[in-house]
């Protein structure tokens, strides 16, 4: 997605998933932690329903709405982590497997294996 957008400008777009269905109406964007990039959008799948999470990229912004290459199954049954509320590192990659997408840009979270098994040290002194 273009990286130039205001994210706020994002928020009471409509969305359609990739066959041109209406998702619903984006009602927050998430950013990066890193590099404050809009990352994700939750959308109001309807007005009883709950905000679904899609990625914004792959989206596009085309003509004023956000068309994102899911079908609206998949994007309804995203798992559901509320609105409001920052999203953790885990919920994230939980949000990246839900839509099958490479997660190896994401930094691996951190080796603590390192260092000498006990047990295994020379027994010689």
């Amino acid at each position: 997605m273009q990286t130039d957008i205001d994210p706020r400008n994002l928020i009471g777009r409509k969305a359609f998933d990739r066959n041109g269905t209406k998702i619903g109406t984006i009602d927050e964007v998430y950013l990066d932690d890193a590099t404050g990039v809009p990352e994700w959008a939750a959308i109001r799948t309807g007005l009883f329903s709950r905000d679904a999470f899609v990625p914004l990229e792959p989206s596009e912004l085309v003509e004023g709405t956000l068309h994102v290459p899911f079908d609206r199954a998949l994007i309804k049954d995203a798992p559901d982590f509320g609105v409001g509320r920052h999203l953790s590192p885990e919920q994230e990659l939980q949000l990246y497997h839900h839509y099958g997408l490479d997660t190896a840009s994401t930094p691996p979270p951190p080796d603590h294996d390192f260092g000498n098994l006990a047990g295994t040290e020379d027994a010689e002194m």
